[in-house]
């Protein structure tokens, strides 16, 4: 007995550990709570993760809406999150009352045994040890939470909240918990806490890149097996299962967004998904596939040719998009723009490529860039970000210029992830080759 209950406390502490390496610590946590306080400090931040139904399909398990995520950590639906800041007015008769309150608490659904036997054992508001288990010194349950926002409503006239976006998709749950919040609080404001946690988000934590670069490794590990895979008859589909299970088999969740394996004409079409197509000799093959790991995600993008070596045509056209990437890459540092101005790291790009080449017409290149030059990353493969911000330490973004010719059935496209250091820009995904030659000898 003894032996055996030694094994099966190895087992707790060695599951206990894999999960924790899936995250930051909860300290972490915390202090971005405590930050969004400063940030929002006339108003109480109420944040509502997803139910069952909102963050899970059949396809795939529960994944925490990204904003609640990263101020929680928290993986389990139907949560919510409540932050009060102290009040300034001495002279409130509800001073003493608010300033009493905790100023972090998790709100949690209660505890159904019957439920759980379909979808495993849940953390309960009324569970022993629920600092360690949640992060937090004040855990709630649910049924208490209007209680608890009409105490800490008291003392503001503004609710900060993710307010919906002007175009809301349909299954969006935000206009409808925006709409809960104005019954429950008829009188007062609700405000956007987006912008504010927006701007967090934009600065990536040593943790957070750490946990990016897990993602990266093990995408750059799915291309080069799928490399060596690729040759003239097999289909695009069985490139883009190789890749997958690649991530499944190094730890993985999921696919950071649906892999993107086109080979031919399908190289020119920036967003195809269906992967249906067969590989012919010939021809290149754009793969645009990226991994999640602990809830963050990698873009990382390639272009092969499918017999394992480039035709001249093709070559001239990579080098050119990699002449594109290496010159915006070579300009990234703090204070520089991704996307907007005449100095930007796009037009950098875009100018270079404009000034290489030519198409069947004997007319510049430039037109066939079609898309920008990069986006941020991180919960999100399109991580939120704001235009008009400069690049600053601690940013994650991606290069990927492109040339798409229909024409020719002719894309490429060259896509690394960078992190915005101090001083420049340090490449991430610089392990997998992107000089022709080296992509060639990779794949043989």
């Amino acid at each position: 007995m003894r032996k055996t209950a030694r094994l099966l406390l190895g087992t707790i502490l060695l599951v206990a550990l894999a999960v924790a390496a899936d995250r930051e610590p909860w300290e972490v946590f915390a202090g971005r709570r405590a930050r969004l306080l400063e940030k929002l400090s006339d108003g109480v931040v109420v944040l509502f993760g997803y139910t069952a139904d909102e963050g899970e399909t059949l396809r795939n398990p529960f994944r925490q809406e990204n904003n609640f995520y990263y101020l929680t950590g928290w993986n389990e639906p139907g949560a919510i999150l409540m932050l009060t800041p102290p009040m300034k007015e001495r002279n409130s008769p509800v001073f003493d009352q608010v300033n009493q309150m905790p100023r972090q608490i998790l709100f949690l659904p209660g505890r159904d045994p019957k439920q759980e036997r379909w979808t495993g054992i849940k953390i309960g508001p009324y569970d022993e040890g629920l600092r360690d288990k949640t992060g937090f010194e004040a855990v709630r349950g649910v049924e208490l939470f209007e209680k608890e926002l009409s105490k800490a409503g008291a003392g503001f006239g503004r609710i900060y909240t993710i307010k919906p976006r002007p175009r809301a998709a349909d299954r969006d749950p935000e206009p409808e918990r925006a709409a809960s919040l104005e019954k429950l609080a008829p009188l007062t404001e609700i405000a956007d806490a987006r912008p504010a946690i927006t701007a967090m988000r934009m600065v990536k934590s040593p943790g957070e890149v750490g946990l990016i670069q897990k993602a990266t490794d093990t995408t750059i590990a799915a291309h080069l097996a799928a490399w060596k895979r690729v040759k003239p008859g097999l289909f695009e589909y069985q490139i883009a299962a190789a890749m997958e299970s690649v991530f499944l088999e190094r730890g993985c969740w999921r696919p950071a967004y649906a892999p993107i394996v086109g080979g031919g004409f399908n190289s020119t079409v920036l967003h195809y998904s269906e992967n249906s197509r067969r590989m012919d000799d010939g021809q290149v093959l754009l793969m645009d596939v990226g991994g999640e790991y602990g809830h963050y995600a990698t873009d990382i993008t390639r272009t092969i040719p499918v017999n394992g070596k480039f035709t001249p045509r093709q070559r001239e056209i990579y080098e050119i998009v990699l002449g594109a990437q290496k010159a915006a890459l070579a300009a990234a540092k703090p204070g520089m723009s991704l996307r907007t101005g005449p100095n930007s790291l796009h037009q950098i790009a875009y100018n270079y490529i404009n000034a290489h080449g030519k198409d069947r017409e004997g007319n510049p290149l430039g037109k066939y860039f079609i898309h920008g030059l990069g986006h941020h990353v991180g919960l999100d493969v399109h991580d939120p970000s704001s235009p008009e911000t400069l690049l600053q330490p601690g940013m994650v973004i991606t290069l990927e210029p492109g040339i798409y010719m229909p024409e020719e059935q002719l894309g490429v496209r060259i896509e690394d992830l960078v992190l915005v250091t101090e001083d420049g820009a340090k490449l991430l995904s610089g392990a997998l080759p992107r000089e022709p030659d080296e992509v060639e000898r990779a794949m043989h």
